[in-house]
């Protein structure tokens, strides 16, 4: 039996990245569309003026003229235990781990502060129209429980890992090398595939794990086909120089991870800011990709992300706040950041480019891009609704935009979580403003 739901609006979504078929032919739009949901998944998209002919008498179309749809958009890089201290003041990555992040992370040993934190921080993804996130946990085995169990009720795709953590962080914190090999193992065989979620092994980041962790990290991913691996990459320039104390045996900071087989085609590596060219190589070879995190970036002083860079040795980008060190949830906001940026190089993100790494590059990064980043049929229907009346400011600007193309950058730079109306995840609607 069919559950047919549809919904008509302006729509617009990309197809490829612009840099390897051009802006134009990047994406669709439909000035006057109609996205079809069968049950979970899409079942036509097109002109109103097309699909109206061939559709059910019967079928009830929700029509939005003020509104633009999209897909659901991705974020490639988010702490949840750090949704409380976004916006904690004044410094550098490796103090502001020490004085924020760790006494933050340390309470989510109790998983009722977990599960409270999780489902704040999902309402708040959605309230963004964020349907899919790649997620830290903490050390604690519970704070992933806690996670998933939240992320279950509302049936979104969501990545998620526990922290491996084993040396230079409190004692409150630390795990060892074997302890996290097993919890990791168990916590992929409770939750990995177990519906939309997907585990993520996770180590913190090179200078907290020991040469032994690292390589049971590694031995994990090779144990399993499609899990992930998550961790951060070329951040800050102490933290490079500190990784290169810690492992003089190294080439450079990416070779820790590969030393250890850590690259493959589901690794994804925030930040990636301080990179030389045999690092891209090696991205780019075993298919890693990167999330460009700006408005973190920007916060925390770490440097600028090169885009061009990474593009011209094929490396797969996706989007990502890295909320707390990140200061917005929204990934509008994070498009606007992510724009400066490449303008302090004096380089342009074109918007179309700014929808595709937040959406579709964001999936291909992730290597979902079978089943969320467009609205292509047979996709999960994961999607967002647009306001362009959201607030008298981005009303009276959009009334003046010429294409769409103008009026998404409108809504990159001036919108935020009020220009999102609803949100929906598997068809169903999981936030309306």
């Amino acid at each position: 039996m069919t559950q047919l739901k549809a919904w008509r609006a302006a729509i617009v979504h990309c197809i490829a990245d612009p840099k390897d078929v051009g802006t134009e032919a990047a994406y669709e739009y439909f000035e006057d569309g109609i996205l079809v949901v069968d049950g979970d998944k899409i079942h036509a998209l097109g002109d109103a003026n097309t699909l109206l002919p061939n559709l059910p008498d019967s079928l009830q179309i929700e029509h939005h003229p003020n509104a633009i749809l999209t897909p659901g958009l991705i974020d490639t890089h988010i702490h949840y235990p750090q949704t409380d201290m976004i916006g904690s003041y004044g410094e550098q990555l490796l103090t502001w781990l020490n004085t924020y992040t760790f006494p933050e992370e340390a309470k989510f040993s109790d998983k009722d502060h977990a599960r409270d934190v999780a489902e704040r921080f999902l309402a708040e993804l959605l309230r963004n129209g964020t349907t899919t996130a790649l997620v830290f946990g903490t050390v604690h085995k519970v704070s992933v429980d806690a996670f998933f169990e939240a992320s279950q009720v509302h049936n979104l795709r969501m990545i998620c890992g526990k922290v491996m953590m084993d040396r230079n962080a409190p004692d409150y914190l630390t795990d060892t090398p074997e302890t996290s090999y097993q919890e990791s193992k168990q916590l992929i065989e409770k939750w990995h595939n177990k519906g939309r979620l997907h585990y993520a092994i996770t180590p913190r980041f090179a200078p907290t794990s020991s040469d032994q962790q690292l390589a049971l990290a590694g031995k994990l991913l090779s144990e399993y086909d499609d899990v992930y691996l998550h961790t951060h990459l070329s951040e800050n320039k102490d933290e490079c120089a500190w990784v290169q104390e810690l492992f003089p045996n190294s080439k450079h900071y990416l070779d820790v991870y590969d030393q250890n087989q850590l690259l493959s085609e589901r690794s994804v590596f925030a930040h990636g800011i301080h990179l030389c060219d045999h690092e891209y190589q090696r991205l780019s070879e075993t298919g890693s990709a990167i999330s460009f995190c700006p408005t973190s970036n920007l916060f925390i002083g770490s440097g600028l992300f090169k885009l061009s860079k990474a593009e011209q040795h094929n490396v797969n980008v996706g989007l990502g706040t890295d909320v707390g060190g990140g200061t917005s949830f929204s990934m509008l906001q994070t498009m606007n950041e992510a724009y400066k940026v490449i303008q302090l190089q004096n380089e342009n993100l074109n918007p179309i480019k700014s929808l595709y790494l937040s959406t579709l590059g964001g999936a291909k990064a992730l290597r979902l891009e079978d089943k969320i980043g467009n609205l292509a049929v047979g996709s999960e229907a994961d999607f967002i609704l647009l306001d362009k009346q959201a607030t008298p400011l981005l009303s009276s600007r959009l009334a003046l935009s010429k294409n769409i193309e103008e009026s998404l950058f409108v809504l990159m730079t001036i919108g935020d979580d009020r220009a999102v109306q609803a949100t929906y995840s598997a068809g169903q609607c999981v936030h309306r403003r």
